[in-house]
């Protein structure tokens, strides 16, 4: 969003799929790296090069968005530039943001009761394992799109 351009203003749902930075660049290094063939330090810069940007334009989409998804490692990711391994899913919790619940009509007890070993860490935030993204999106975002679905026809 500028004060030209305001793309989000046209989109029914804003969702963000976030890891946490170094997560984040843990998974640039190896793929960069393993698959395009560049070495750490050409990654490295890009990093760097991209870091203006990443700060102005990418990360202030997460505070417009409605719900983000946000992949949290419980395994040691201080220092991406030397990790030899991406974390698993099962080794991450997904930290899951609604901005306004009441919009979405969210059912917290519902989603707790049905993702095993989730819980609450704020009045609008579900953990969850990260094993169980997939699921917990499938449950969060299929009622939410059936809604709107049928708020388009019935106009």
């Amino acid at each position: 969003m500028t004060n030209e351009v305001d793309v989000a203003r046209y989109v029914d749902l804003l969702i963000g799929v976030v890891p946490i930075v170094n997560l984040e660049w843990i998974q640039k290094i190896h793929r960069d790296c393993e698959q395009r063939g560049y070495s750490a330090e050409a990654v490295t810069d890009t990093i760097l090069r991209r870091m203006y940007d990443y700060v102005h334009y990418i990360t202030p989409q997460f505070s417009r968005t409605d719900i983000n998804f946000q992949r949290v490692p419980t395994v040691d990711t201080s220092n991406p530039f030397i990790a030899r391994d991406i974390p698993i899913a099962d080794e991450s919790f997904v930290v899951i943001r609604f901005r306004d619940p009441k919009k979405f009509d969210i059912d917290f007890p519902y989603l707790l009761n049905m993702v095993k070993d989730s819980f609450m860490s704020r009045r609008n935030s579900l953990v969850v394992p990260g094993g169980k993204m997939g699921f917990a999106m499938e449950i969060i975002l299929a009622p939410i799109i059936e809604h709107m679905l049928a708020q388009r026809t019935s106009s």
